[in-house]
Formats: C-alpha cells, sequence, structure tokens
C-alpha cells in the first residue's frame, strides 16, 4: 500500500526518470529546486544548470529504474527518500545505487532540492 510521502516521491521521480530515460538534460534539471544540491558519482554541485550538465554528459540510451525503500515526512512540505536505482545502458553492465533525496514544495510543485547517489 502506498504512503501520500510515497506517492509524492514517485511524482517528482516519475518525472526525472522520464526525463533521464529521453536523454533530455533541461526537463531533468526542472525537476530539481533552484539551490538544489546534487551528488551523482562525480563531485557535487549546486543547482539545475550543472544537474544539466551532468545528464548531459551521461551516454545515450541510459536509463534509470527505481524502488523507494524508505520514506520520512520531514515537514509539512519536505520529503526524506532512500532508493535503490539501477542505471542501464546500451552497452555495459548496469550499475546500481543507492540514492537519497529530499523533495521540497515550491509553491503548487514538488522538486528534489537534494540528490545524493552511494555505490556500496
Amino acid at each position: 500500500m502506498s504512503s501520500p510521502d510515497s506517492e509524492i516521491l514517485r511524482g517528482v521521480l516519475d518525472r526525472w526518470r522520464s526525463a533521464v530515460d529521453a536523454h533530455d538534460p533541461d526537463r531533468v534539471a526542472s525537476c530539481f529546486t533552484d539551490d538544489a544540491i546534487f551528488q551523482g558519482l562525480r563531485p557535487y554541485s549546486v543547482g539545475p544548470e550543472s544537474v544539466a550538465a551532468y545528464y548531459d554528459s551521461q551516454p545515450i540510451g541510459l536509463t534509470a529504474a527505481y524502488e523507494i525503500r524508505e520514506t520520512r515526512r520531514l515537514a509539512d512540505d519536505v520529503v526524506l527518500g532512500y532508493l535503490a536505482v539501477e542505471f542501464a545502458f546500451t552497452d555495459r553492465p548496469a550499475r546500481n545505487v543507492h540514492l537519497g533525496v529530499v523533495v521540497r514544495r515550491t509553491g503548487d510543485r514538488w522538486l528534489i532540492s537534494h540528490y545524493q547517489v552511494s555505490q556500496l
């Protein structure tokens, strides 16, 4: 059974995944707040422009599949999520990572304000 917090995360992460799968870096970046802290598998950056640059450098054909493992409501307008993500490639084995995100309601939209990947 889904919780309201899981549904909030799914709304944001489905938009993110769709943009990643389409190799649309600007659309990926539109899922993030203006002050988002972003940590992929490279040194961290801040803001949507750096998110777009990161995803623009990813190979064509990259896709993402995720599973929400945990959620926590930190405040009325803030949700924490912990996920398992598989990034699949056309020319090499998939990469499985753990992803921590904080999503924040900004106006009438939920956006990612913190994104941190770890590979354990």
